[in-house]
């Protein structure tokens, strides 16, 4: 592990970094802007609590889907050409989304748009790491990108809460996101051509089987927050059954999805289990706040939505200020140091009760903010480094789908708890920060002893 090596300062290229992290705010922009407008969108569309689930996790079932495919395809096919595909759809799905004059269709766009929104941060990271050699040039490139992910959580919150001051101006927000993604499109020339020296052959059986495998667990937990029913545990049934295929079909594939050398490689695995654990736990936790700020609290729209900016807003500042600290965070003790940080941020929410006031939120956000701003740039620079130079945009497609798949499982886990245990939201809330908490902990262990074998490459 490498805590204590002060980068020496470079000059990072700019022309690449301004479309990618533009790029990706925009991603995290549209996948947070339902969060707090669905009370809006929901009465406008004669929207039921099963719909406004799958409104909610729509965009999720599309990322975790994609994720890994788009950053397999941008390393055989070229990473620019993938990228540019991802914000042609994000511009189609939002288009969709504002003209939806159903549940079913807004689901429809959402989905559309996390698949190009996959192809964004797959290929995007990717060819942040082909234009920064590694080292201090891109330390501070992926400062940059981590900060880009919660400069888009904190936009779409405040845009979020705007929508719910104003009405029924939900739409407009999507025809925006189409509007921008247009504008960045253009921009991507900046980014060169970047793809694999040596491409892969795509192992076309196990993509279908993980996309399947991924689509089925994301539905599954889905249609399982408001309890587990027939649909629910058919779902479930038919992942572990693609799970079991993809276990069978991947040792005879000549050049399979996953190298098996990566899942032994103490770093590759301590980067994807690093951002399972804080979707899990952080993303989790974060998109609970407002919930619980407006239910149990009796805060407004714009309160609500101001945590999760502030926590948005601390992790940029976090994010932007890891280059400039003499500690890189390196390698799998790296990543468990920092995600004890976030579990100690989550333990400041113990004891919240009826009367308290919103400052208490307010701490933990900014708390935890802190720990997940790191590890925003940290997890994108180990995503990269962890794997071959011909496969970073797998690697990055890899760790992101880790991150949404952990949000979507953190997500219905959180909200299940904190509806069904004690009177209150409030007291369900206490449960949650301490196993949010847990999870940190238990995360940064298992990472921990991966680091006692060194960190390779």
């Amino acid at each position: 592990m490498s805590l204590n090596i002060k980068p020496t300062r470079t000059r990072v290229e700019v022309r690449p970094l301004v479309p990618v992290a533009l790029g990706t705010a925009l991603v995290l922009v549209t996948y947070v802007t339902p969060i707090v407008s669905l009370p809006v969108t929901a009465p406008d569309l004669d929207a039921g609590a099963g719909a406004r689930a799958w409104i909610l996790s729509s965009m999720s079932l599309g990322l975790a889907a994609a994720l890994l495919a788009s950053g397999v395809l941008g390393d055989r096919y070229g990473r620019r050409t993938v990228y540019d595909v991802g914000m042609v759809l994000v511009a189609a799905g939002a288009v969709v989304c504002a003209v939806a004059g159903s549940p079913a269709v807004l689901v429809a766009g959402r989905t559309v748009q996390g698949v190009g929104g996959a192809a964004v941060l797959a290929c995007g990271l990717s060819l942040l790491a082909a234009r920064h050699a590694p080292g201090p040039d891109r330390l501070r490139a992926t400062s940059l990108w981590g900060a880009s992910v919660g400069l888009g959580i904190a936009v779409g919150s405040v845009l979020a809460a705007a929508v719910g001051e104003v009405g029924s101006g939900w739409r407009e927000t999507y025809a925006v996101t189409a509007v921008a993604a247009g504008a960045l499109l253009p921009l991507s020339g900046r980014l060169g051509a970047s793809r694999a020296d040596a491409p892969r052959r795509v192992d076309v059986p196990g993509l279908v089987l993980l996309v399947a495998f991924l689509t089925l667990v994301v539905s599954a937990l889905t249609q399982a927050r408001d309890g587990i029913d027939a649909p629910a545990a058919a779902l479930a049934v038919a992942a572990l059954a693609c799970l079991a295929a993809l276990a069978v079909v991947e040792p005879r594939v000549r050049e399979p999805l996953l190298d098996p050398a990566l899942l032994r490689s103490p770093a590759f695995v301590a980067a994807t289990l690093g951002s399972l654990t804080l979707g899990v736990s952080m993303i989790g936790l974060a998109s609970l706040t407002p919930t619980v700020a407006q239910v149990g609290l009796g805060a407004g729209v714009w309160s609500a939505s101001l945590l999760a900016a502030l926590w948005a807003g601390v992790s940029v500042v976090a994010s932007l200020t890891l280059r400039r600290l003499p500690w890189t965070f390196a390698g799998p003790r790296g990543i468990a140091v920092l995600l004890v940080l976030v579990a100690l941020g989550q333990l400041t929410g113990l004891g919240l009760h009826d009367g308290s006031g919103l400052w208490r939120l307010a701490v933990v956000m900014v708390l935890t903010g802190v720990g997940t701003g790191l590890l925003n740039a940290v997890l994108g620079r180990e995503a990269v480094a962890s794997v071959p130079p011909d496969r970073t945009a797998m690697g990055s497609g890899a760790n992101n789908t880790a991150r949404y798949l952990g949000a979507a499982i953190g997500i219905t886990v959180l909200v299940t708890v904190a509806t069904h245990v004690g009177d209150t939201v409030v007291d369900g809330w206490n449960v949650v920060v301490v196993g949010c908490a847990c999870v940190s902990v238990a995360g940064a262990a298992a990472i921990a002893a991966l680091g006692r074998s060194g960190r390779p490459g």
